[in-house]
């Protein structure tokens, strides 16, 4: 399951997706308020997002913090792995952090390790293909309701 943590960094990463292209650095308080994330859990997501080399940051009055990267160049996959580690269920199925499963007496012979597998991959594919910008430009949750909503009573 995805952690509170990682989906403030996404959140937060998105913000700051939305904000390319304006003058300045993006203070902290700034993306608290407007993400609702509670504010000393932020300053530490984003001390990890920044040593990763995700973002910059400045200190000082008129300090805060942008985007290093262009947001569709960042994945979100990018961001879940550097707040919560590997997209494996299981550590056998890791790409990036692979080591046999402690309980697991015979790696070749792990009949769950292929279905392990198949599902990181399938995940993988998945928010690897996705980038802040590409969810910057999607549309809302409320938008995409109010749009089923209006295609169904078109066809009803």
């Amino acid at each position: 399951m995805l952690s509170s943590r990682a989906k403030y960094a996404i959140r937060a990463a998105l913000y700051l997706a939305d904000q390319v292209g304006q003058p300045g650095w993006i203070p902290t308080a700034v993306i608290a308020e407007q993400e609702s994330i509670p504010r000393k859990f932020l300053e530490a997501i984003l001390v990890d997002l920044r040593t990763t080399g995700l973002l910059e940051s400045r200190r000082g009055p008129g300090g805060g913090h942008r985007l290093r990267l262009k947001p569709d160049k960042i994945a979100v996959a990018d961001i879940i792995r550097i707040v919560d580690g590997p997209l494996a269920l299981t550590p056998c199925a890791s790409r990036t952090q692979f080591q046999a499963c402690a309980d697991c007496p015979d790696l070749e012979a792990c009949r769950l390790r292929g279905l392990m597998l198949r599902a990181r991959d399938a995940v993988a594919a998945v928010l690897e293909d996705c980038s802040l910008a590409d969810l910057a430009t999607a549309p809302s949750a409320s938008r995409q309701a109010l749009l089923n909503a209006t295609v169904a009573g078109l066809t009803a």
